[in-house]
């Protein structure tokens, strides 16, 4: 008879973490996720994250690499494939109202909401350049567009961009607090009527 052998190890299956620690970070905020929340949602031990993953912050960095790839690269990709920066920013709005409210995960965005109230300045500073890098994108897509004559050689790009950044960071947070994905459609729709006539 043998004895000692140990049993093979549990597998550990790496993505399937990454979605589950997206969904705590995305429900409750980077800071408000303990370690205790993150062994718990991935169903393994805390020397068994860190050995997975490094440390909590090392973890959000991968969840935000995952989170950009299947809920948030929406927004480049309009801007890559729509015509103008208008249609482009109509359509990122409205499918912003869609994935904001979607019941199959938290509200709003992740890159958003995970920022609020953390005391840590290299996650905000992450979070941060993230959003500002999509501000960059609005902006030159719009600079574009009055280059091209699609929109007034007066328009002010960066402020126009701001614009649009600032409603889709309001309704992440609108969607939060409860705001349906019809409310945030309207919402979107009223939002272009200040954008300007070509």
């Amino acid at each position: 008879m043998v004895t000692g052998q140990r049993g093979r190890p549990r597998s550990f299956d790496r993505d399937a973490a990454l979605d589950k620690a997206m969904l705590a970070f995305w429900e409750r905020g980077y800071e408000a996720t303990s370690i205790s929340d993150l062994t718990a949602s991935l169903g393994i031990s805390a020397p068994s994250l860190y050995a997975a993953f490094g440390d909590k912050r090392k973890l959000f960095d991968e969840v935000v690499v995952v989170y950009g790839g299947r809920y948030g690269d929406f927004a480049s990709v309009a801007l890559a494939e729509e015509p103008t920066a208008r249609t482009a920013v109509a359509r990122i709005l409205r499918e912003a109202a869609e994935v904001y409210t979607d019941p199959a995960h938290p509200r709003g965005c992740m890159v958003i909401s995970a920022a609020i109230n953390t005391t840590s300045d290299e996650v905000a500073q992450a979070l941060r350049e993230r959003r500002n890098a999509n501000l960059a994108m609005f902006e030159s897509r719009i600079r574009a567009d009055v280059a091209a004559g699609a929109l007034p050689a007066d328009t002010d790009a960066r402020a126009l961009a701001r614009y649009a950044g600032a409603v889709l960071q309001g309704m992440s947070q609108q969607s939060r607090d409860g705001a349906s994905r019809e409310e945030l459609e309207a919402l979107a729709e009223r939002a272009l009527l200040a954008w300007p006539a070509a």
